[in-house]
């Protein structure tokens, strides 16, 4: 039986209003249509549309380091009033938003000539993340509006948006709430038009517990005890930022102290956990950042915009170091140095990140990206400069060599295979947050390290700095770059064998690099794209079409019978086939099967003859491929053998050099050697004393020992990694506990990576690698991932390096159909 309907008040009530809802639908719907040429409603789309332009926000933050008595989580509430100028008529606002939930959006405490702004409906959508605003009538082109809201977040632990970090102290749990804006995480703290083109001026206020210290990207402006509910808070507001994106956003909060330099433009402080700042592991950072800042204001010719410029070491913290315009972020072991327990490496690293992160300080926070599917914008001009800034605060370190070793030969590996990727890609490619996430890989940072060689080195600062000012405050894209620098070549009489745009188009816009095969006998030039596995399916053009041209004119004399060139013009590397002494590049041409395998690894017979840190580093990066391929198999040993031969006579070298081991090398790159070549030799050391081990060999000694050990061992560099109170001290313990024989303590690292109270999120992928890397601990890593595969992409699949360098790191060994086939079927 049908059921019926009593016509009443209520009755005619509901069908009003579905009639009100129903036309509201199509009224959208119909909007959509007008706008976007299609079915899709504004908000299923992952771009603004642009209706809109914010032009600042005052945003008021409020984090609870307790959890909440009712549900036991952390929370966080705000309250944010964003300006902003309507620049198409819309009565459809779209505002970012994620995980949030609100008690209220409307446009009281109208100010500053703001128009009414009368909301009729709002809702979120979780799928595209937005809060949707529908409005009762248009909002006027050229008029300015605002838009309250108070809203509750999650202070999670999830390492992304507003978060809180844990650590333990003298004894106490101590909690800081820090953030990650980077890429698209700012809409997780407040509603926000969260692309990078949508810069904005941000008042930010932060209320936190007395006693502790509350930090933003401006200066603390005001400080003031309050009183909510009963209850003492302190109320710091800052300094308004300059106009910026909302990835730049920085907030903390903390128990930390710092330490600072005298100067005040700008005030220069580094904030660590205090028994950190007490033993004095933040001075290097301290005495570097003022001469790098000073190199980059004096190289591209403007000055440090900010007041202040804070550096803050954290415990949990997803990437390496994040830019965020003056206050920058990092993981301890990148900003702390500990001079007693730390390496020659760490030392280097932590000036080298430093100089990056500052680099951005103008190289994509002054002048950003328009949107992410050109992050080489920011990331690779930053990666280039920082070795400029480094070379400056340690000039006789002679950083920048190790560009070659660091970024150029990483970025050739990458490069060389089929799932690389242009430079450049389609905007309307990259639209998805995980997408965004992915471009901020190997290619992004490195491949644009040579371009400085189109011209000389006072031309290319000299481009720089047109280009900066030029789009001060403002975003660019690839091809604004390409002007910039044809007309520095033009204003300074300068001259390139083509346009900018010409040259710098196909290296952009395609993938990869060629190998270019030269019979000078008969004069014939030909080339192909280069891929390390012959027998790959590409679809892609083969690249760099005018590479030829340039070699006719190469300054090398082309005498020999059978040539090979291959890399990123114009930085080609010359192989010649019938020279003796061949170089590194060779093992790319076997793998790539261009040359015989024993023709590359005949090259290594110098090696026993070699003193220099380059050469060596680069063969055994090298030789490592046969090593994953081989260390399964009966030439494994003979292979080691051969290898301990080769290093022998180096070993006797440096024996002399520092004179029976009794002092260290002077040069910077032999900290890096002594350490290389005792990887080779060391084989055992299970009862040094730590303490007496040069900070610059611990890592290796700690791997020997425990590898030579057993549980007993294992167990005692496990202590000393809980008890650790320098970070890279804890590193260098937790890479050499997955050295272990013992698949049983294997097993059971891999299982802590499950709980982060045992190993932090931020470090779970490296154990994860470093047992992988271990001979008898690659299938047991492999299988781990495989069991919980749901779990590791839920929780670390939101950034390409970390995630990538795991699925690396576990099929690095696989050489088998059976292994590729378990790759395809999970």
């Amino acid at each position: 039986m049908g059921k019926t309907c009593r016509v009443s008040t209520l009755c005619v009530l509901c069908v009003i209003l579905a009639l009100v809802s129903i036309a509201t639908i199509v009224t959208l719907w119909t909007l959509a249509l007008t706008d976007h040429g299609d079915v899709t409603a504004p908000w299923d789309s992952y771009r603004l549309s642009m209706d809109v332009i914010p032009e600042y926000y005052n945003i008021t933050i409020w984090p609870r380091l307790s959890p909440d008595p009712n549900n036991g989580l952390y929370i966080f509430t705000g309250q944010s009033t964003v300006h902003f100028e309507c620049v198409k008529e819309t009565n459809l606002i779209l505002i970012h938003s994620s995980q949030l939930s609100y008690t209220r959006q409307d446009n009281e405490h109208m100010a500053n000539g703001a128009a009414a702004l009368i909301i009729e409906s709002t809702w979120l959508q979780p799928e595209t993340q937005y809060l949707v605003i529908n409005l009762k009538s248009k909002l006027r082109q050229g008029q300015k509006y605002q838009l309250y809201t108070e809203f509750t977040g999650e202070l999670a632990d999830d390492l992304s948006g507003f978060y809180r970090s844990e650590y333990e102290e003298d004894g106490l749990q101590k909690i800081v709430a820090t953030s990650q804006m980077h890429p698209t995480y700012a809409r997780k703290t407040f509603p926000c038009f969260d692309e990078p083109a949508l810069k904005a001026i941000f008042h930010i206020t932060l209320i936190h517990p007395p006693g502790t210290v509350a930090l933003s990207n401006g200066m603390e402006r005001d400080i003031a005890n309050i009183t909510i509910d009963g209850v003492s808070w302190t109320k710091t507001k800052f300094e308004p930022t300059k106009k910026m994106s909302t990835y730049l956003l920085a907030i903390t909060v903390s128990d930390y102290t710092y330490i600072n330099t005298t100067q005040k433009d700008p005030q220069i402080r580094i904030w660590a956990r205090r028994k950190a700042i007490d033993l004095g592991q933040g001075n290097y950072a301290l005495n570097v950042t003022g001469p790098i800042l000073d190199f980059f204001q004096s190289y591209y010719n403007i000055a440090y915009p900010l007041t202040k410029s804070d550096q803050i070491a954290l415990p949990d913290f997803y990437y390496g170091a994040m830019e965020n315009w003056g206050l920058v972020t990092y993981r301890e072991t990148n900003l702390l140095y500990d001079p007693k327990t730390s390496s020659s490496r760490n030392k280097e690293k932590t000036a080298t990140i430093i100089a990056h992160e500052l680099a951005h300080m103008w190289f994509g926070n002054l002048v950003t990206l328009r949107w992410w599917n050109e992050v080489w914008l920011n990331e690779g001009f930053a990666s280039y400069v920082a070795y400029l800034g480094a070379d400056h605060a340690e000039p006789t370190w002679n950083v920048r060599d190790l560009i070659v070793l660091d970024k150029i030969h990483k970025v050739f590996a990458v490069d060389a295979l089929t799932s690389s990727h242009p430079l450049s890609s389609n905007e309307d490619s990259i639209v998805l947050p995980n997408q965004i996430s992915e471009q901020f890989d190997v290619i992004s940072y490195s491949k644009v390290q040579k371009l400085q060689h189109l011209t000389n080195f006072g031309l290319f600062s000299f481009f720089l700095q047109t280009y900066l000012n030029h789009f001060g405050y403002s975003n660019t894209v690839g091809n604004d770059l390409w002007h910039h620098l044809q007309m520095a070549v033009k204003d300074n009489n300068g001259s390139l064998p083509h346009s900018v745009d010409r040259i710098m188009s196909p290296w952009v816009l395609q993938m990869g690099f060629p190998v270019v095969t030269i019979n000078t006998a008969i004069g014939k030039v030909s080339q192909k794209h280069f891929l390390l596995d012959a027998d790959s399916n590409v679809t892609v053009k083969s690249p760099y079409k005018y590479a030829e041209l340039q070699l006719l004119k190469c300054k090398y004399a082309l005498t020999h019978c059978g040539m090979m060139v291959f890399g990123y013009w114009p930085t080609l590397i010359l192989i010649q086939i019938t020279s003796n002494k061949l170089f590194i590049p060779m093992y790319s041409f076997c793998r790539a099967q261009l040359l015989s395998t024993s023709l590359a690894l005949r090259t290594t017979s110098y090696l026993s003859k070699e003193t220099e840190y380059m050469p060596w580093q680069s063969a055994l990066n090298n030789l490592d491929y046969y090593y994953l391929m081989l260390d399964r198999t009966d030439v494994y040993q003979p292979m080691q053998d051969y290898i301990r031969k080769q290093v022998t006579p180096l070993f006797l070298y440096f024996k002399n050099m520092t004179l029976d081991w009794s002092s260290v090398p002077v040069q910077h790159t032999d900290h890096f050697f002594k350490r290389m070549y005792f990887k080779i030799l060391t084989q055992q050391c299970v009862n040094c004393n730590l303490f007496r081990i040069h900070p610059n060999l611990r890592s290796v000694v700690y791997c020997s020992a425990i590898a030579a050990g057993d549980e007993a061992e294992w167990e005692f560099g496990w202590l000393q990694f809980k008890i650790a109170s320098v970070a890279n001290e804890a590193n260098k313990l937790m890479f050499a506990l997955a050295c272990t024989n013992n698949t049983e303590l294997l097993n059971r690292y891999l299982s802590y990576t499950l709980n982060s109270t045992i190993i932090r999120k931020q470090d779970a992928t490296s154990v994860i690698t470093s047992v992988a890397s271990n001979r008898a601990g690659q299938k047991l890593a492999w299988d781990f991932v495989r069991n919980h595969w749901e779990y590791m992409f839920t929780e670390y699949g939101v950034g390409s390096f970390s995630f990538a360098s795991m699925i690396t790191g576990v099929t690095a060994r696989f050489s088998t159909p059976a292994e590729l086939q378990e790759v395809y079927t999970h």
